[in-house]
């Protein structure tokens, strides 16, 4: 639990980082930015622990959304780190904006995930 706390805690705040971007205040959040491949790699070992414990509706929820980052992280512009945002291009408005709405849109994946696997955990619990 306390994982999946601190994964929407770093989703949260690469998406403020992106959302501060167009008012000027980056310059603290920049650290942030290189957290998408730990974020991939992390949801990707959740897949993989889905998979070994044999839970199918959660593994199929979570595929969609493992199959977009394998997608976005291999079409990402060409840079020299392993980032997923282009500094040059970021500040671009229809590309921000596209960053903005998927940032927004996993953030409320993520939550709902989170009380999905809450509501598992205490029904587990309860009925044991």
């Amino acid at each position: 639990m306390g994982r999946v706390r601190a994964f929407v805690f770093v989703l949260f705040c690469s998406v403020l980082a992106v959302d501060l971007l167009p008012k000027h205040f980056h310059n603290g959040f920049v650290f942030f930015f290189q957290l998408v491949l730990p974020e991939y790699l992390i949801h990707a070992f959740f897949c993989v622990m889905f998979l070994c414990a044999a839970e199918w509706l959660t593994l199929g929820l979570n595929m969609p959304l493992l199959a977009y980052h394998i997608w976005r992280y291999m079409s990402r512009p060409v840079m020299s780190g392993p980032g997923l945002y282009d500094p040059t291009t970021i500040m671009n408005a229809d590309i921000l904006a596209y960053c903005q709405k998927e940032g927004w849109c996993k953030l409320a994946f993520y939550l709902l995930a989170f009380f999905y696997y809450l509501y598992g955990m205490i029904y587990v619990l309860v009925s044991s």
